[in-house]
């Protein structure tokens, strides 16, 4: 089967696109670098025929809030109208947990724009919504540090491995459509605290960490039920503690 992976080129899209190879599906990477620009629409019609299903895990180059915002409606719009045009079967887009919840941030609002478009197009989809990936705490590392120290909230978050992110996609586009959504989630949860402190550590990052309840998330203040995922979400296997010492190896042996 011809199945198109819309940003097949980033983090998540590569592995999507090894994990349906090695199933034996025609998995086609698509991006600018390819020729296929969901921005502008170009290389959307060549690439989309003879494919069946669609796995869109594109993500704008940046979060300022009208960018992002900019980025989803119009990136959005142009593949719903090539999907439609080319008939495809199953439209499945990577979005986040917690976009739907009270004083979500930007980007999070981006990616409930993006959803609300998928959800009216009248395509066949399912939207998985993953928590926070383990490869971005050095980056909510870096937005908590002020004069040498990381400002967390105590709330709490429950992140997931880029790899079972990719494997619950391909596993999700291969089956019928769900036409709602579905969430995924690594198997711990704990204060955002625990997860930095520990990145740090195992980088030798001489940061300190403290917890601030009026410490916000990329501009807001959470709860523990801002990012964490419902009760009926899909619980992936990799422990984070496995999970860096995968990376250090792998960053070793490089």
């Amino acid at each position: 089967m011809r199945i198109v992976v819309i940003g097949g080129t980033g983090l998540i899209g590569r592995q999507v696109v090894a994990s349906l190879r090695a199933l034996g599906h025609e998995a086609v990477p698509a991006s600018p670098a390819s020729g296929v620009n969901t921005v502008t629409g170009e290389g959307l019609a060549a690439v989309l025929r003879g494919a069946r299903k669609v796995v869109d895990v594109a993500n704008s180059p940046s979060f300022e809030e009208e960018a992002v915002m900019a980025f989803f409606r119009t990136s959005g719009r142009h593949l719903l109208r090539a999907e439609a045009e080319a008939g495809i079967a199953h439209h499945v887009a990577l979005s986040v947990v917690g976009t739907d919840r009270p004083q979500a941030p930007a980007y999070l609002r981006a990616k409930l724009a993006q959803e609300q478009l998928i959800t009216a197009a009248g395509i066949p989809f399912t939207i998985v919504r993953a928590t926070q990936f383990f490869e971005f705490m050095g980056g909510i590392a870096e937005e908590g540090t002020r004069d040498g120290v990381v400002r967390l909230s105590p709330a709490a978050m429950q992140p997931i491995a880029s790899g079972d992110v990719a494997r619950a996609l391909a596993e999700v586009a291969l089956a019928e459509p769900a036409n709602g959504i579905v969430e995924i989630a690594g198997p711990e949860r704990a204060p955002f605290a625990a997860f930095v402190g520990t990145w740090l550590r195992h980088r030798d990052d001489p940061r300190r960490v403290v917890v601030d309840p009026a410490a916000p998330y990329f501009g807001v203040p959470i709860t523990d039920a801002t990012l964490t995922p419902g009760p009926n979400a899909r619980i992936m296997p990799t422990r984070f503690d496995d999970w860096l010492t995968a990376a250090a190896s792998r960053e070793g042996s490089a």
